[in-house]
């Protein structure tokens, strides 16, 4: 199997071309909600057999990928990287997926969201959510500085990433955060690539369950966030790209979700490969998963 850095070593040069400006921002102004007042143990390692790894992220961060104002096509992609909501892969399922958007005239967005933690948050169940609606709300209120139109404004996330934006995708409807100005909170569309999906015992990823959760979640809690069960007509639309042999997160993740989307109406796209495993380190090509993205966003108006 191949390992992180060689799939990255073979593409460096490709990235490296494709790199724009970046601009990281900090995602609230003020004092952060739901937090509390505790030194900051955030780290970054580099680690050669996986990726960048940023763990307990406790200061969240919003890093702004943004495409030549000749090539800007108006669209923005909120991207959540995964990790299992305990640490976060911020190049493989972030940066890099950030500058590839940028070359075909797409904006993107790496959101560093807090991950759950009793020691730095009131409610750490609520502390990643709260910092997806945040990136939407401050990207929608600033499209204009940067070249976006506030209707082309989808949300991406892998794995636990992915449980995040179709968290944010079926839960817009209740803000987590102050939204003086009643912005919309709602994702124009949804990419969800390997995502958790449900939180429940049969299908859910219980690691990710564990640390946003905790080691005995209430049934309420868990049927809140097992997103399969929130889909209404209302819900983004959104396309799901999973692997049927992924052994980390169950292909029913992306099965339900779907079934879910097509039974309330909602235009949905559904991709599982027969092979490649979980983060797709031997397969599918990038080119062949984010090319259907790519399309799939074309198609429907929100890349032209």
């Amino acid at each position: 199997m191949k390992s992180y850095r060689t799939i990255l070593s073979s593409i460096c040069f490709f990235w490296v071309l494709a790199g724009n400006a970046q601009q990281v921002i900090p995602l609230y102004s003020g004092k952060i909600p739901n937090s509390k007042q505790v030194p900051d143990q955030e780290q970054i390692v580099n680690n050669k057999e996986v990726d960048t790894i940023a763990s307990q992220v406790s200061t969240p961060t919003l890093t702004a990928f943004l495409p030549s104002k000749e090539s800007a096509t108006g669209a923005a992609v909120i991207i959540l990287p995964g990790g299992g909501y305990h640490v976060l892969l911020v190049n493989w399922e972030g940066s890099r997926i950030a500058k590839a958007f940028n070359k075909v005239g797409i904006a993107a967005f790496v959101l560093k969201y807090r991950l759950p933690s009793d020691r730095t948050m009131i409610d750490k169940s609520i502390g990643p959510l709260q910092d997806a609606q945040q990136a939407i709300e401050m990207v929608r209120e600033r499209a204009a500085e940067w070249n976006i139109s506030p209707h082309k404004v989808g949300i991406m996330g892998f794995s636990a990433g992915g449980h995040l934006a179709a968290t944010a995708g079926t839960h817009f409807d209740h803000a987590f955060i102050e939204n003086r100005n009643h912005t919309s909170l709602r994702p124009d569309f949804m990419l969800l690539i390997y995502p958790v999906i449900s939180l429940t015992d049969s299908i859910g990823h219980l690691g990710s369950r564990g640390f946003l959760l905790g080691p005995s979640p209430s049934n309420k809690q868990v049927e809140f966030y097992s997103n399969e069960f929130h889909v209404t007509a209302q819900t983004p639309p959104a396309i799901l790209i999973q692997a049927t042999e992924d052994s980390v997160v169950s292909h029913k993740n992306s099965l339900y979700f779907y079934e879910a989307l097509h039974k309330n109406g909602v235009p949905a796209e559904l991709h599982l490969y027969e092979k490649g495993e979980h983060g797709f380190l031997t397969g599918p090509p990038f080119n062949e998963w984010f090319g259907r993205c790519l399309y799939w966003m074309k198609e429907n108006g929100w890349a032209l």
